[in-house]
């Protein structure tokens, strides 16, 4: 299906311009053309899925998961804000990265 951008009132080409760069890149145009500009070969293909599959898995922890770059701070996963160190149960921090 083409993709079509219609002018909206006072706006700029440049905003328009941007929308259709938004609506091409949702339509996965840009991977497409990216993916078509070097030519490569069924084998080579398969070899790259197959290292892919195969290939080790960074390890997580729940500590991770939950205190992580994603993770939001005080949500609903966390119990909001972790506690100070003086008010657990030990002097040491609990978790895999105390040892």
């Amino acid at each position: 299906m083409p993709i079509r951008v219609k002018t909206r009132g006072h706006e700029s080409i440049e905003q328009m311009l941007r929308r259709f760069k938004k609506s091409c890149e949702r339509e996965g145009l840009t991977k497409e053309v990216k993916a078509r500009q070097n030519f490569v070969k069924p084998s080579e293909v398969k070899r790259l899925a197959r290292k892919r599959r195969l290939a080790p898995r960074p390890l997580i922890s729940k500590f991770d998961k939950l205190t992580g770059p994603g993770a939001r701070a005080g949500g609903a996963r966390t119990g909001g804000a972790r506690p100070s160190a003086s008010r657990t149960m030990g002097s040491r921090p609990s978790g895999p990265r105390s040892r």
